[in-house]
C-alpha cells in the first residue's frame, strides 16, 4: 500500500499556530509586581477564558485575573482536533450508577445545549473561529467495531435520548456522510461542530479582555493554595483561587498525582482538491471516528485540508511534559497510514503539519468541577482530550459556583465530583503504556479475526477502571 509522503519541512506548529491570523493573536503583558484581586484564574486555555467570561459577564464588578506561564491556548485548548462535541469521558452508566438516571440524562442533555452555547457566543462575540455544526460520525468497521457502537446507541436510548440526537445509519447512509473503506454502519449525532482551536482560544480571551478580565502572559506560578498564587513574578492575593491547568496540573507538587498528561497527536493534509472530496465526502464538515480502541478522529477543515489525530504516543515516566514529547516519528507514520486505510485516495498526499501535546486524564476518566467557599478554592477539568465543548459548560458552571447564582449547571453531578489519585511511579508508568499496548493488539487481533479480542480487550477495560 502507498501512504501518504511525509513532508521533512513541515512547519514545526500546529497546523492552528501556523494558520491563526497576527489579527487574532492575543498578546498580554506580564504580571508586574504582587496583586489583589477578587478572582484569580491559573491558566489561559479555555477552561481560564471561558471562566472569566462568565464571571465578568455575570458581574462586571468583579477584579478577575488569568495568569498564564506561556501564551493563551498555549496548551491543549489551542492545538486539540478542533471537536466542539457533546463527548464525556466517563459513560452515562458511570454517572447513572452514581448520581442515579435523571442526573446523567441531565447532563448530556446540558452538553447538547453546550455545543450551541459555544455557537451562540461565537456568533455574538464575532469570533471568527470556522464553527460549523455539521454533527459527529463514528464509523463501525469491523464487526466488533459494530458491536460497540450498537452498545454506545444502546446506552443512550436506555438513558432517554432518541433518534433526534443519537440515530444508526446503515452502510449506504454511512458511506454518503463519510465514504471511508469497509464501513458497516455508523453512528450519527447532530451535537458536534467543528472549530479552529487557536481562533477559537484566543477570541474567547479576547471578549473576556474586552469585558474587563486582566490576562498576564509569560507569567510562571510555582504554587497554588487557597486564595493565594506565587509566580516569578509577585504573589497575587484572591478571594477565589481557580486552578485551570488541565494536563499540566501534574507540574504542581501539591497535585501530581491528580490528573496525569497522555499526549494526542496529530497530522494534517495539504488543502484537498475537489475531486478528492468528491471521493472522501464529510460535506457537511462532521467530525469522524471509528470504534477501534486507539482512538482517532479526524475532520474537514475550513480550508479544505483533512486535519487527523490519535492516541498511540507513549505515556513519560514521572507524567513529564517536554516541548520534545510534542511530535513522534512512529506515532506520525501510524496516523498516517490509518488515514490512507480509511482513505485510500489520500496515498501520497503530503502531509504539511504533525503536532501534538498533553490532555489531562483523572485516574476513573471522569471530568469535574469543584469549588470550595470555604477556603476560596476551584478547579475544573479531567477532559481527556473532550475538552473545546465541556470547557465551556465548565467556566458557566465556575462562575455560578463562585458568584452564588442559582441555576441547573451547579446541580450537575460532575460539580463536587472526586476521583481517586493516580497510582505512584513505577505502577503509572507501567500501567499507562501496559493500557496502550493492549489497545494497539486489541486492534490488530480484530482486524486479523474480526472477533472481539477478549485477552487484551479485558487487560484494556481492568486497567481503565471506568
Amino acid at each position: 500500500m502507498r501512504r501518504a509522503t511525509v513532508d521533512v519541512t513541515a512547519h514545526p506548529r500546529s497546523l492552528w499556530d501556523a494558520t491563526l491570523p497576527d489579527a487574532q493573536r492575543c498578546a498580554f503583558e506580564p504580571l508586574p509586581g504582587n496583586a489583589d484581586f477578587d478572582v484569580v484564574i491559573v491558566g489561559a486555555g479555555l477552561t481560564g477564558a471561558w471562566t472569566g467570561y462568565y464571571l465578568a459577564a455575570t458581574d462586571p464588578t468583579l477584579r478577575i485575573a488569568v495568569l498564564e506561564r506561556a501564551t493563551v491556548g498555549f496548551g491543549a485548548s489551542g492545538r486539540n482536533g478542533g471537536w466542539c462535541s457533546a463527548l464525556l469521558p466517563m459513560s452515562l452508566s458511570t454517572v447513572a450508577r452514581h448520581h442515579g438516571p435523571d442526573a446523567a440524562h441531565a447532563l448530556q442533555q446540558a452538553m447538547h445545549a453546550t455545543v450551541d452555547e459555544v455557537g451562540r457566543v461565537v456568533a455574538a462575540e464575532s469570533i471568527d473561529c470556522h464553527y460549523a455544526k455539521g454533527g459527529r460520525i463514528d464509523l463501525a468497521r469491523s464487526s466488533p467495531q459494530v458491536d460497540r457502537i450498537r452498545a454506545d446507541l444502546a446506552e443512550y436510548a436506555e438513558h432517554g435520548f432518541g433518534a433526534d440526537d443519537y440515530r444508526w445509519l446503515d452502510a449506504d447512509e454511512a458511506r454518503q456522510t463519510c465514504a471511508a473503506t469497509d464501513v458497516r454502519g455508523a453512528l450519527f449525532t447532530p451535537h458536534c461542530a467543528v472549530v479552529h482551536p487557536a481562533r477559537l482560544t484566543q477570541g474567547v480571551a479576547a471578549a473576556a479582555a474586552r469585558r474587563g478580565v486582566q490576562f498576564f502572559e509569560h507569567t510562571t506560578v510555582g504554587r497554588i493554595d487557597p486564595r493565594r498564587v506565587t509566580t516569578d513574578r509577585g504573589v497575587v492575593r484572591a478571594d477565589v483561587v481557580v486552578r485551570a491547568t488541565e494536563a499540566y496540573t501534574a507540574q504542581f507538587a501539591e497535585h501530581h498525582r491528580d490528573l496525569i498528561p497522555i499526549y494526542s497527536l496529530m497530522i494534517a493534509t495539504t488543502p484537498l482538491d475537489d475531486d478528492q472530496w468528491e471521493t472522501i465526502g464529510l460535506a457537511g464538515r462532521p467530525t469522524f471516528a471509528d470504534g477501534r480502541h486507539l482512538i482517532i478522529y479526524g475532520q474537514r477543515t475550513a480550508d479544505g485540508r483533512l486535519a487527523f489525530g490519535g492516541r498511540g504516543a507513549p505515556y513519560h515516566w514521572g507524567s513529564a511534559i517536554t516541548p520534545s514529547y510534542d511530535t513522534n516519528d512512529r506515532v506520525r507514520e501510524l496516523l498516517v497510514a490509518s488515514l490512507v486505510d480509511l482513505f485510500p485516495s489520500l496515498a501520497g498526499t503530503p502531509i504539511t503539519h504533525h503536532w501534538g501535546g498533553p490532555i489531562g486524564v483523572p485516574r476513573d476518566w471522569h471530568c469535574s468541577v469543584t469549588f470550595d467557599p470555604t477556603t476560596g478554592f476551584a478547579a475544573a477539568g479531567g477532559y481527556v482530550g473532550d475538552g473545546v465543548a465541556t470547557t465551556n459548560l465548565a467556566g458557566r458552571t465556575l462562575s455560578d459556583l463562585i458568584t452564588g447564582a442559582s441555576s441547573d449547571v451547579v446541580a450537575l453531578p460532575w460539580v463536587g465530583h472526586r476521583s481517586p489519585r493516580w497510582e505512584p511511579e513505577p505502577l503509572r508508568w507501567a500501567g499507562v503504556n501496559l493500557g496502550r499496548r493492549a489497545a494497539a493488539l486489541a486492534d490488530r487481533a480484530e482486524a486479523r479475526t474480526d472477533r472481539p479480542s477478549r485477552l487484551w480487550g479485558g487487560v484494556l477495560e481492568t486497567l481503565l477502571r471506568r
